[in-house]
This record gives C-alpha cells, structure tokens and sequence, in this order.
C-alpha cells in the first residue's frame, strides 16, 4: 500500500526513475480498485447503457490519470528511456504490447541521463 500512495504523492512528478516494484504495485492497486468499483458501479446500476465504466470507476481512472502517466513516463527513465515512448501504446496492434515489454525491463543499475536509481523502498 505504501507503494500506491507514494506514487499519488508525487502526481505530477514526471522526472526522475521508478522502478519495477514501485510500477507494478501500482498497477496492481489499481486493478483492484477498478474491479471493486465495477462490482459497486454494477450493485448500484450506475453502469452506462452500452456497458463500459460506470460512474466511480469513471471518477476513479480520471482521478489516477495523472499519477498514471507520471509513474509510466518514471519508469520509462528507469530502463533509460524518454518519456514520450509512453506514446507507443497508441500504435494499434503492437504499440500496448511494445509498452508491455518495456515496463518489465530491468532497469539501469546506476545512474543514468534522469538520476540515481530508484528507491528500494516507499518512504512512509
């Protein structure tokens, strides 16, 4: 947990690096968040008429969007690489998958162009 809330805490923190641990706790906070949301959105009926997300997770993944693009971009300076490779997810068929691979990379062990390597630990 203290993973997930060290990454809202730096929101809108799109330098430096964020390693694996940091990323994928993230993610996967999210992706429970999200499939508890659904449960309620569905237990209220607060889904859209064609299906979709309904109102909380539509609130929610608005609310993470920033802190979302943050730790990408973070992680993406971790394995060595510009932020603006988070663009790749858009390339249909390949781009989500190449952005798959590059997030589960092992980052650099030392310094590199965007800092020291990232912390072992969440502060808090």
């Amino acid at each position: 947990m203290n993973w997930y809330l060290a990454v809202l805490k730096d929101y809108a923190k799109f330098d430096g690096r964020a390693g694996r641990t940091e990323y994928w706790m993230f993610f996967l906070f999210n992706l429970i968040i999200g499939i508890v949301l659904a449960v309620i959105d569905g237990a209220l009926g607060t889904i859209g008429m064609m299906g979709g997300m309904g109102l909380l997770g539509t609130i929610y993944a608005l609310a993470i969007l920033l802190p979302g693009i943050g730790v990408t971009m973070r992680r993406l300076h971790d394995t060595g690489r510009v932020g603006w490779w988070i663009l790749i997810a858009f390339v249909p068929l390949i781009g989500g998958i190449w952005l798959l691979i590059l997030m589960v990379l092992e980052g650099n062990s030392g310094d590199n162009a965007y800092g020291p390597p990232p912390r072992r630990t969440p502060e808090g």
